[in-house]
């Protein structure tokens, strides 16, 4: 007698603060990882499939979402770059204005 089956395992990666494609408020969503993996005797050996997906926490409406868009929130949730000149969303660099009467002191 051979004992086989699945297992879910659910990993929340970040929480976010995105607008809600459902009811439309600006508020935190869980970015969600679901793994599920094949078992043999009740020892989980492989992952079979895994899916990414976003919780408002507002309304509580669950969208899921591809690995490229998963992995690239989580980036953005721990304050790393998205690859697109450095900038994450939001993010403005600062401008630096020259002070009256500061100019190149080696302009003349």
């Amino acid at each position: 007698m051979i004992i086989f089956g699945t297992k879910g395992y659910l990993y929340q990666l970040a929480i976010l603060t995105l607008v809600c494609g459902h009811c439309g408020n600006p508020s935190a969503h869980t970015l969600r990882k679901r793994v599920t993996k094949f078992t043999l005797f009740f020892i989980p050996l492989f992952p079979f499939s895994t899916k990414y997906a976003t919780q408002c926490t507002f309304c509580g409406a669950e969208q899921n979402i591809t690995k490229e868009q998963g992995e690239q929130l989580q980036l953005q949730a721990a304050g790393g770059q998205d690859g697109q000149g450095g900038q994450g969303y939001g993010q403005q660099q600062p401008q630096q204005q020259p002070q009256p009467g500061q100019g190149n002191p080696y302009q003349r």
